[in-house]
């Protein structure tokens, strides 16, 4: 709508007006709805979002799905189409399941979004209303306050005491002082446009008025702002699956090339052994594990929910169950967010009432505009219990003039007077004031301030600040002016001090050691001063590392080895730079370590986007809860610990799917494989292969309401392939063991005929990984760990219509299954009892010798 991108800021506001066709009074809601439709959202977070007809596709992407599909084709026109028809029904309904499994969770990822929004506040029709700053377009007027987000690209036309923090811009964390005069056009970096307030930055202090000129990805962050449009680094839970995932098709194809080959050189028949070999890779594949983490992860979701953790990505409740290190700061995490005071002490360390008055009295709840109370210290002053008792006194006073607060002087100064008596009152940072002081008020006297005696109040300052104070001066003068400027804050007496504090959260020294318990080490990264870091760390009860708090300043000097080591080595970080937050918590990754970082402002966004697991809360800026995974609605460490257990329950849960199947499946392989050798007969036919497959599948989809084992949720624990292999080879071979005793008990005992053969090992097999998993699904004794109803009811309804697909026709002419005797169903029941005591005590064994 500009016709040069310098107009911005260098034309007179009269013409920039002109030119977006607005006024002071901003847009009306007609043309604001136009206009939003010609230039769209203001919004960087744009994420791809899956329509039905996606993620129906996204299923025909496994490619074992497209082989099924393939040898359904082959079946079909070999003139096998029950067998075509079968198999093909089979991963429709796989894929069916899958589809309604994701479409859910893309409809709940676009609801949990309605929770991450900004609101700004707008003048539409000449009046002050919020909006969604989506819905930001150039030429609206926007209001902005101390602690709002920049929304987009503003030029300011009105500004009172106006600063911005432009750090996530440049670096510069020192807040800018913002004017309405034009800047030359030539002028294009953003320190230099001092008219200018900026998406992405935030309002340290005061107020102001401007119109939008650039939104989206027009304006300067949206430019600028690369590490939000990079790919997130793979998280651990990503990492797990891949590493995973080609563990198993080793594995697979392993042990389809043997069978395969084994069965055509042993005169089966190519096309049986191909199709046979091919339903065993499918058996042996947990191709419902997308589904068994889908699943589980939404019910975890949902119940972090209701614990007031709200998950944006499903895969991140696993890693945040299994951070073994949480970076955070301490303001509003240890602390409660809100400076209180807490002491009113003159310079004889008694307390002075008078101190809160004036307090009161120089506080930008005074003055001509009569200002609301955006400024926390001041805000902090009239929340004080004494506060309100000392109203009628107040009233004594009339205000007559005023030199605001800025943060070249740090102080500010107003003009009372009560009766015949007028005074200048000043406010402000100790050294600040201490430097316009030249007498003290000592025991009820007025004393000339000496240089021992300046010593004296200065490291007393010090001393209040080693324990945790925010610490501000207030000085007197009598004044006979009706007017003043900052030069007259001069020749001042010092009168005391009042003292404020951000107090401990009493939950935090329970918490800390709550997270300890759970194996979670905590590392404060705060941008606060070494001094009342280590102090409040004191008080919640968290040691620091070798007594040493590691500030800025000394990682600026480091190389990236050394910082890496310093990461590792220290707990306990102030005075640090957004870029330093980011340093840290990427070399922790780089370590090994699964990294939780836990913020809320701006200059938090890229320390949260390279963690594992980005946690932010409700309240935070906008652009920290886009970056960040999950969102707190109350930003407690209590909360965040009942996410880190839910996490682990849905770790603890995609675990026992994983392990039970793969040792059944690999134990089902193994046994094929060695019969193969000295059977002249394929054992399961390629469709019976697959119901059974899909029918032991079936009690998996209720482990995610399953219950996991206490003991479980103490430490963090990771994806160990070590682990998995070892226990899918000695649960196998068990379950291989188990299944050749049956083999050989119909072969060369019962001696059936092969209809029976393949029906009684399709029972067997089903039933055995249906009630192997109660015994596996814990380290302990099976009757000592209560599973869900779900599980066990979806269990016994498996286990049933299994032992009476035999008796049915249709599974007759389908499957070609045929009736069992008693003599069958005695023999299989024994070998499932015998099976399932053997497990019960080898597990013992193994997780006493391989357990992490």
């Amino acid at each position: 709508m500009l016709e040069k991108e310098g107009e911005a800021w260098s034309i007179a506001l009269k013409e920039l007006f002109s030119q977006l066709k607005s006024s002071d009074t901003g847009l009306t809601t007609s043309e604001a709805e136009k206009r939003l439709k010609e230039q769209g959202l203001n919004d960087l977070s744009r994420k791809e979002e899956h329509d039905a007809w996606d993620i129906l596709f996204y299923q025909f992407k496994n490619p074992l799905v497209l082989v099924l599909l393939a040898a359904t084709i082959i079946s079909y026109f070999l003139g096998e189409k029950v067998e075509a028809i079968v198999i093909l029904s089979i991963v429709a309904l796989n894929i069916l399941l899958g589809f309604v499994q994701e479409f859910r969770a893309e409809k709940a990822s676009r609801e949990l979004k309605k929770y991450v929004s900004l609101k700004v506040k707008v003048f539409r029709e000449g009046e002050l209303k919020e909006i969604d700053s989506k819905h930001l377009v150039p030429g609206d007027v926007v209001y902005l306050n101390i602690g709002d987000l920049v929304p987009a690209d503003i030029r300011l036309f009105y500004v009172d005491n106006f600063t911005t923090d432009e750090s996530p811009l440049t670096g510069e964390s020192i807040p800018v002082l913002k004017k309405i005069t034009s800047v030359p056009p030539h002028h294009d970096l953003p320190s230099q446009l001092f008219n200018m307030a900026f998406m992405g930055t935030f309002v340290s202090s005061g107020s102001g008025k401007g119109i939008v000129t650039h939104t989206g990805e027009k304006t300067f962050f949206g430019r600028t702002a690369a590490y939000l449009k990079k790919k997130e680094p793979e998280a651990n839970f990503q990492k797990s699956i891949h590493k995973f995932s080609n563990f198993l098709l080793k594995v697979i194809l392993a042990m389809t090339v043997f069978i395969f080959i084994s069965n055509a050189l042993l005169g089966k028949g190519y096309f049986s052994s191909f199709m046979f070999a091919l339903a065993l890779a499918v058996g042996i594949t947990p191709e419902i594990l997308p589904l068994i983490m889908t699943v589980t992860l939404s019910n975890g979701a949902l119940k972090m929910a209701k614990e007031k953790v709200i998950t944006k990505r499903l895969a991140s409740i696993e890693d945040l169950g299994n951070i073994d290190t949480l970076c955070c700061d301490k303001t509003g995490t240890l602390t409660e967010g809100r400076l209180t005071l807490e002491k009113y002490l003159n310079l004889n360390q008694e307390k002075e009432p008078r101190l809160v008055l004036y307090g009161m009295l120089c506080n930008s709840s005074q003055g001509l505009n009569k200002k609301a109370l955006d400024n926390p210290i001041d805000k902090s002053i009239w929340a004080h219990t004494l506060a309100k008792s000392l109203l009628p006194k107040l009233k004594e006073y009339t205000f007559i003039d005023e030199n605001e607060f800025d943060f070249e002087r740090r102080r500010m100064s107003v003009i009372v007077k009560k009766d015949d008596m007028q005074l200048l009152l000043v406010k402000g940072a100790p050294d600040a004031v201490l430097k316009v002081c030249d007498f003290a008020q000592l025991n009820d006297h007025k004393c000339k301030l000496s240089s021992a005696l300046k010593f004296e109040v200065e490291r007393r300052v010090k001393s209040y600040e080693s324990n945790g104070y925010r610490v501000i001066a207030v000085a007197e003068k009598p004044y006979s002016k009706h007017k003043s400027t900052k030069y007259d804050e001069t020749g001042l007496t010092l009168l005391g001090f009042l003292l404020f504090l951000d107090p401990p959260k009493k939950s935090a020294r329970e918490a800390l050691s709550l997270l300890a318990k759970l194996g979670v080490k905590v590392k404060v990264i705060s941008g606060d001063s070494p001094v009342v870091t280590k102090h409040i760390c004191h008080e919640v009860g968290l040691v620091i590392a070798e007594r040493i708090v590691i500030t800025g300043e000394e990682l600026e000097l480091l190389s990236p080895a050394q910082l890496e080591q310093y990461a590792q080595r220290y707990n306990v970080f102030a005075r640090v730079t957004p870029e330093q937050k980011y340093k840290l918590v990427a070399s922790l990754n780089r370590e090994g370590h699964i990294v939780g970082f836990l913020g809320d402002g701006i200059n938090d966004a890229p320390a949260l986007r390279a963690a594992d697991v980005g946690i932010s809360v409700d309240t935070a800026s906008g652009i920290a809860k886009d970056a960040a995974d999950i969102i707190l609605l109350n930003k407690s460490l209590h909360v965040l610990i009942d996410g880190i257990k839910q996490g682990r329950k849905v770790f603890g849960n995609i675990t026992k799917y994983v392990l039970n199947t793969i040792s059944a499946n690999y134990g089902n392989m193994f046994t094929v494989a060695l019969s193969s050798l000295f059977m002249k007969f394929i054992p399961l036919l390629p469709v019976q292969i697959l119901l059974n497959n899909f029918i032991s599948d079936v009690p998996n989809l209720a482990i995610s309401t399953d219950k996991v084992d206490e003991e479980l949720l103490h430490k963090p624990r990771k994806w160990n392939i070590k682990l998995i292999s070892r226990f899918m080879v000695y649960f196998g071979l068990l379950s291989t063991f188990f299944d050749l005793l049956l083999i050989f008990a119909m072969l060369y005992v019962f001696k059936v005929n092969l209809e029976v053969f393949r029906t009684s090992w399709f029972v067997e097999s089903v039933i055995s990984e249906i009630i192997i998993l109660f015994a596996l699904r814990t380290h302990l004794s099976f009757f000592r760990s209560k599973p869900s109803v779900w599980l066990v009811l979806v269990s016994i309804g498996a286990v049933v219509f299994s032992l009476a697909l035999p008796f049915w026709a249709f599974s007759q002419q389908l499957f070609e299954f045929v009736p069992l005797d008693w003599k069958m169903l005695v023999l299989i029941g024994a070998i499932l009892g015998a099976y399932f005591t053997t497990i019960e005590l080898a597990k013992k064994r193994f997780f006493r010798k391989f357990s992490e």
